[in-house]
């Protein structure tokens, strides 16, 4: 098991480009089994997440050809319907959350499909009800099986329908859309979750010959087609790992670019981040942040301390709770974290508590953070990495901290971020990973 050695303290600068967006790759990849023809995905991140789907592919019998770090050839011109009775399915799919979304395309295209218990970050409850009731409104029926089920479209195939998502989960979403873009008929999905992630996929199905009309709402009305051609499609730039950077460069006092960092599809990512005192430019599609000594925190307008909430698109992103709350341990003004999607993704705070943050964990929901203003720097600790987006906070809280700090269980950082410590090394940071 891998640890990180991080000399905090120092000083970072120059420029950096965010890689591939993860959870949108996790998607286009499971819409590949829609066409037994090739598609190519470019800009797409060499990290563990993506390269177990990529395996788990190919050992369904997909075609994969990694052509360079960034770009794959997928061809799923024939499955092997007998590996999904096999242990190493099993195995291999729930070491993964996105390897639920190879259901959908399945069901579409086969007549079957194959859901298997979901892996992935241990940040609370995340249930499948959104892709098993979508599913089932469409036709599909389930069958428990070991340690998956088993779904099959009725003889006649899946047929379009009205549905009302009872979440707008966005992998439920995905799933949803890609068992319909060949179902007969027409599927109208209400309270569809809208990411630019959603969008992408959605341009990607329509290149390939899907008929969406609504592509950006939360109203989606699909016409189902026979069949789907092979495409080419780019990946957004990582709009988690731009955050991250924008949380990194204010916690360490540095001056940074991030180039190519997609700034229309950000959302309010960037507005968040300034209501917490960063300064940042837009210059063209890159972000400067000035090397700051000191950020303030604005109040509501009424005076009441900010708060800071994630919420389904355009709200903001969950997986960037985690940043946000490192980052304001150095602020200068309190401001409340309501993470409300998932109750264990809070739970990270000890080790910051243990570095000399100032935090009240009010429930798993919610934490206060009172700002430091560099009065009190953070001070190392040795920690571990509970999931991809904590572990990332924690690596910018180390950074910043006074001495050596050593993070156990990188290989949950590494499921998402690309050679994070070769890229922070060449802005200066002095990070050693340890096997």
């Amino acid at each position: 098991m891998g640890k990180f050695k991080i000399v905090g303290g120092n000083k970072l600068q120059g420029s950096i480009v965010p890689q591939g967006a993860k959870n949108e790759a996790m998607q286009i990849i499971c819409a590949c089994l829609l066409t037994e023809e090739k598609v190519t995905i470019t800009n797409l991140p060499d990290i563990v997440d993506i390269n177990n789907l990529l395996t788990l592919l190919e050992e369904m019998g997909v075609e994969v050809n990694r052509t360079s770090t960034d770009t794959v050839e997928i061809q799923a011109k024939d499955i092997d319907f007998s590996y999904f009775e096999k242990e190493d399915f099993s195995n291999k799919a729930t070491r993964l959350r996105g390897s639920v979304m190879i259901l959908g395309p399945m069901l579409a295209r086969f007549g079957k499909g194959f859901l298997p218990k979901p892996g992935g970050d241990k940040i609370g409850r995340r249930r499948l009800d959104t892709h098993i009731i979508g599913m089932q409104k469409l036709g599909a029926t389930f069958e428990n099986c070991n340690n998956y089920q088993k779904a099959s479209a009725p003889s006649d195939g899946l047929k379009g329908t009205y549905m009302l998502l009872d979440e707008a989960s966005v992998t439920g979403t995905a799933n949803i859309i890609m068992a319909a873009v060949m179902a007969k008929g027409e599927t109208t999905i209400f309270n569809a979750a809208c990411e630019p992630y959603i969008v992408q996929l959605c341009r990607m199905l329509v290149s390939m010959g899907a008929k969406i009309d609504g592509v950006g709402s939360n109203l989606l009305k699909i016409e189902g087609v026979s069949r789907l051609n092979g495409t080419t499609h780019r990946l957004l730039a990582d709009m988690i790992e731009v955050g991250s950077f924008i949380g990194m460069a204010a916690m360490t006092g540095s001056e940074l670019t991030i180039k190519n960092a997609g700034i229309k599809d950000l959302g309010m990512i960037p507005d968040v981040f300034r209501r917490l005192g960063i300064k940042m430019e837009f210059r063209d599609d890159d972000i400067y942040i000035p090397a700051q000594e000191h950020y303030e925190v604005e109040c509501f307008m009424d005076g009441s301390i900010l708060t800071v909430a994630d919420a389904p698109w355009p709200g903001f992103t969950p997986d960037l709770i985690s940043i946000v709350l490192v980052v304001a341990t150095q602020a200068k003004g309190t401001v409340l974290i309501h993470q409300k999607m998932f109750e264990s993704r809070l739970f990270f705070v000890d080790k910051l508590i243990d570095m000399g943050a100032q935090i009240i964990l009010c429930d798993p929901h919610r934490a206060t953070v009172v700002g430091l203003d560099r009065a009190q720097q953070l001070h190392a600790v040795k920690m571990v990495s509970p999931d991809i987006r904590a572990g990332v906070a924690l690596l910018i809280a180390a950074l910043s901290a006074n001495g050596t700090s050593i993070i156990e269980n990188i290989e949950q950082i590494d499921r998402g971020y690309q050679n994070i410590d070769e890229r922070l090394r060449a802005l200066g940071a002095e990070i050693y990973r340890i096997n």
